[in-house]
C-alpha cells in the first residue's frame, strides 16, 4: 500500500484524534518492505530549530541531520500548546497524546482543539508502546539515555505510570520488560538505598538482572568487550555527564555515539530484526538553565549518535531511522537586544567565536568551583569568560547561583537571546530516513503508528492485547477479586475461586498460581507485564487465558 496522502493544510494536522490517526506520506508501498525490519528512534530531548542551527554554525560544516531532514513535527499535549517530557514521549511511543507527567497512560484531561475526548474510565489507562510491539514481534529491543534510564522519555518507551517521578516502578517495569540492551544512567534506582531515586520496595534489581544472563557493565571499556546478547550499562548514579564534560570528568563514561554503535552491532544479530530507542537526554537540561554551551555540546553528541544510526540504514537498506525533539526549549535565539539594530552587518563570528572560549559546560565548570570561590577566575575561564571583567567578577562573587549568572555573561558576549528558563510550543524540524520514512508536516504520535506499521503490528490491537482491566476479566472466570495493598510499594491482584488462589505482583512478568487440594504453587513468566494504576490492575491476554 502507498500512502500517497499529503498534508493539505494545519487543520488537517489538528484534526488527528486519539482514537483516528491519519498517517503522513510515506515513500514506499509496503510489497517492497523486506524483511527483517529495523527501527531506530532517536530523540535529542528540548531542542529546538534554532538552536540546530546554533550548533551547525559552531560545528563549522554540515550535521549528520542535515542529509535526512524531511518534514516537521507537532508536539502539543492533550491539555497544553507547550508539551512536558513524560507526555510527548507518551505520544511518540504509543500515539496517544496525554497530561503532564503521564507516561505511557491514556490523559484524563483533554481539552487541546481537534482532539476527541475518552471515556472517564480509560483515564490512565497503560497504552502499549512500541518497544512493547517490537518485542510481540520476536524482534530485539534496546533503550538508551544519557539521563537516567528512568527519566520521563526513556520511560515513555518502556514503562507506564500515572507520574514520571515514580522511578522505583519505572525501573522495576524496565528490568522486566526483558530489553536486550539497556544504556544509561540510573544505577542508584536498581538497589535498595538511602540515596533519592533508591529503591523503596526492598527488591534488588541487580540481583534480578543478573539472574536473567544480563552482562551489567559500569565503564566504557566494560561496554565495549562485553560480548553478551543482553547488555546493562548503568554507568552513573543519576545522569551521565554532559558530553564536552566528560574528558574532564568522567572519562569512564561512554559517549552517545559509542552506546548507538554497541546497541546497533550487539541488536542486528537478532534473525527477526530490532527496535532501538536512543535519547540525547541533556540538551534539555541546558536549555532549561539556558546554558548555550551545554546546548552545543549535546546537540552535537546527538548528532553523532545520528550518524551511528544513519551509516548503518545506508548499509543495511532496511532500516527505518527518525531523528526529531520532543518539544522546545528555553527559546534560544541567535539575535537578543544587542543586536535590534545592527544584525545586518553583524558576522557569524561574532555569535561564535565567545562560545569557542568555553572548554566546559557551566554544569562542568561549577563542578570545578572550590567552596570558598577562591578560584571563580579559572572557573569563569573554563566556561568561556576570559578575560573577566571587574563588574562580572564582583557579580559572580556575590551571587547567590553562580551559575545563573555566568550563563547570563556569555549569552550577552555571543549575542545569543533566552525567552524562558521553561519549554515552548514551536513545531519542530523532523528527520527520517529509510523505507517508510516520514514527511511534510506531522503529529507527534503519528510517528508512533509509522513504526508500529512498519515493523508490523498495530497499536490499538497490542494495547487490547497487552493492558486488559484484570478485574473485569478475572470476574468473568469466575473468580472473586482484590488488590492486596497491605504492601503500599509492593500491590498485588489476588484473584480466588474454589481452591484456586492466583497472585500477580506489580510491575514484574509473572504470576503465582496456588492450589491447595493438591498442595501446589506455581509461578509463570510471560513476555509481558503487569501494571497498576492506582485503581485497577491491568494484565495481558496471555496471563488471563493461563488461568483455566
Amino acid at each position: 500500500m502507498k500512502y500517497a496522502k499529503k498534508w493539505a493544510s494545519l487543520f488537517l494536522a489538528s484534526a488527528v484524534t486519539l482514537s483516528a490517526v491519519s498517517i503522513p506520506q510515506q515513500d514506499i508501498q509496503a510489497a517492497e518492505v523486506k524483511k527483517p525490519t529495523n527501527v531506530i528512534m532517536l530523540v535529542m530531548d528540548g531542542s529546538s530549530n534554532n538552536a540546530v542551527t546554533l550548533s551547525r554554525w559552531y560545528k563549522g560544516e554540515s550535521l549528520a541531520m542535515d542529509e535526512i531532514l524531511s518534514g516537521a513535527m507537532r508536539t502539543y499535549s492533550a491539555e497544553s500548546a507547550i508539551t512536558d517530557s513524560a507526555p510527548a514521549a507518551t505520544a511518540l511511543a504509543t500515539g496517544h497524546k496525554s497530561n503532564d507527567k503521564y507516561v505511557g497512560v491514556l490523559p484524563s484531561v483533554i481539552n487541546s482543539p481537534g482532539l476527541a475526548q475518552i471515556a472517564q474510565e480509560d483515564a490512565f489507562r497503560p497504552v502499549a508502546n512500541v518497544l512493547e510491539g517490537a518485542k510481540q514481534q520476536g524482534k530485539a529491543t534496546g533503550l538508551i539515555s544519557t539521563s537516567e534510564i528512568q527519566h520521563a522519555t526513556p520511560a515513555g518507551f518502556s514503562a507506564h505510570a500515572n507520574n514520571r517521578s515514580q522511578y522505583g516502578d519505572i525501573a522495576e517495569q524496565q528490568v522486566y520488560q526483558n530489553i536486550d540492551v539497556v544504556l544509561g544512567g540510573g544505577l542508584e534506582s536498581l538497589s535498595p538505598g538511602t540515596s533519592k531515586n533508591a529503591r523503596k520496595d526492598g527488591e534488588d534489581l541487580i540481583k534480578v538482572l543478573k539472574d536473567n544472563q544480563y552482562d551489567l557493565v559500569h565503564t566504557r571499556d566494560e561496554l565495549f568487550n562485553s560480548p553478551s546478547s543482553k547488555i546493562w550499562g548503568s554507568f552513573a548514579p543519576s545522569a551521565l555527564a554532559y558530553d564536552l564534560d566528560r574528558a574532564k570528568t568522567r572519562e569512564s563514561e561512554p559517549t552517545l555515539a559509542e552506546m548507538t554503535n554497541k546497541a546497533i552491532n550487539t541488536l542486528k544479530k537478532d534473525k527477526d530484526g530490532f527496535f532501538l530507542f536512543v535519547e540525547g537526554s541533556k540538551v534539555d537540561w541546558a536549555a532549561h538553565a539556558n546554558d548555550t554551551i551545554g546546548i552545543i555540546s549535546d546537540i552535537l553528541s546527538f548528532d553523532d549518535a545520528v550518524k551511528e544510526a544513519v551509516d548503518f540504514a545506508k548499509e543495511d537498506g532496511n532500516t527505518l531511522v527518525i531523528a526529531v525533539t520532543d518539544h522546545g526549549n528555553s527559546g534560544i535565539t541567535m539575535g537578543n537586544a544587542n543586536t535590534t539594530s545592527t544584525y545586518s552587518s553583524i558576522p557569524v563570528s561574532a555569535y561564535i567565536d565567545p562560545l569557542k572560549k568555553a572548554s566546559m559546560t557551566v554544569e562542568g565548570a561549577l563542578s570545578q568551583l572550590k567552596e570558598d570561590r577562591s578560584n571563580l577566575v579559572e572557573v569563569a575561564a573554563l566556561y568561556g569568560l576570559d578575560p573577566i571583567t571587574e563588574d562580572e567578577l564582583s557579580t559572580l562573587k556575590s551571587a547567590k547561583d553562580v551559575g545563573s549568572e555566568m550563563v547570563k555573561m556569555l549569552a550577552n558576549r555571543a549575542n545569543i537571546g533566552y525567552t524562558t528558563g521553561g519549554h515552548t510550543g514551536e513545531d519542530v524540524f523532523l528527520y527520517s530516513f529509510g523505507p517508510s520514512k516520514l514527511t511534510g508536516l506531522v503529529e507527534n504520535t503519528d510517528l508512533a503508528h509509522s513504526m508500529a506499521q512498519f515493523m508490523g503490528f498495530d497499536l490499538k490491537s497490542l494495547t487490547d492485547d497487552l493492558y486488559v482491566p484484570a478485574t473485569k476479566a478475572f470476574t468473568e472466570k469466575g473468580f472473586t477479586t482484590k488488590i492486596d495493598l497491605s504492601d503500599k510499594e509492593n500491590p498485588t491482584f489476588v484473584a480466588q475461586k474454589a481452591d484456586v488462589t492466583v497472585k500477580i505482583p506489580v510491575n514484574k512478568n509473572t504470576m503465582i498460581y496456588e492450589q491447595t487440594s493438591t498442595n501446589t504453587e506455581k509461578t509463570q513468566t510471560f513476555d509481558t507485564i503487569n501494571v497498576y494504576n492506582g485503581s485497577e490492575f491491568y494484565v495481558s491476554k496471555k496471563v488471563i487465558d493461563a488461568v483455566k
